[in-house]
């Protein structure tokens, strides 16, 4: 009995190096959680604000349940605080929580990329690569949310490639919280460019597997922008002149 056509085409397609992979869909939980990351981090939900649950479930369309699951998500990564019979508000993010945190986070980064540059494949400068350069796309354009996801891809590449769980693990529960901050700190044109600047270095220590070099890069451009969300913080509250 001849094949039919059908069978053919799905065994050509099992047989070819290109063929078709399954499509990977978000569950509704991290769509969820990332939609609320994505509003808080880029400003549209602010410190302060209470979160209606009534209003984001008819936006959303989903029910309250999800919607409770992915805020105690984020209250674990410190961008909302959850009280009892009063809901949740996304969390303020002092001076103080700066200058604790992002030496912290430069410390923590230095390493990752000292372990990143000893263990680093050629595939995974290729993708590294890639990313940085799409993320220099939307720089030239002056695309923050699209360039900011970008950059944290990078940097979250460099903790994958480090191989250290216990060093993820306490790098993401910080990351989490300080990203408002992060996002704000590319506000400026002037510090948008240097940010590119510091990651043109990062991809060349990397490519020359410079764990040292790479480490001390990675340091300043973390303290850069504890210095810019600072100002920025600082500003924010300055009394207005009467002129």
């Amino acid at each position: 009995m001849p094949t039919t056509p059908s069978v053919n085409l799905l065994q050509k397609s099992a047989d070819t190096p290109n063929a078709a992979k399954p499509i990977v869909r978000q569950s509704l939980h991290d769509e969820v959680v990332n939609r609320l990351r994505d509003m808080i981090v880029e400003g549209e939900l602010v410190p302060g604000d209470r979160i209606s649950e009534r209003l984001l479930c008819d936006r959303f369309g989903i029910s309250r349940t999800p919607l409770r699951e992915a805020l105690k998500v984020l209250a674990s990564e410190g961008l909302l605080e959850l009280t009892p019979n009063r809901g949740a508000r996304v969390a303020h993010l002092t001076v103080k929580d700066v200058d604790e945190t992002f030496p912290i986070m430069g410390a923590l980064e230095a390493l990752s990329g000292e372990l990143a540059c000893r263990r680093v494949t050629d595939t995974e400068l290729a993708e590294i690569r890639v990313l940085h350069y799409q993320m220099v796309v939307h720089f030239q354009r002056g695309e923050l949310p699209e360039y900011f996801h970008l950059n944290q891809a990078i940097h979250e590449k460099l903790l994958a490639i480090a191989d250290n769980p216990t060093l993820a693990n306490i790098y993401r529960s910080l990351s989490g919280r300080v990203s408002p901050a992060r996002y704000m700190a590319n506000m400026t044109k002037k510090r948008w460019s240097q940010a590119v600047r510091e990651h043109e270095r990062i991809l060349k220590a990397l490519e020359a597997r410079d764990g040292p070099r790479l480490a001390k890069i990675l340091k300043e451009h973390l303290e850069n922008k504890r210095e810019t969300v600072k100002e920025a913080m600082l500003a924010a509250h300055e009394p207005e002149s009467d002129n």
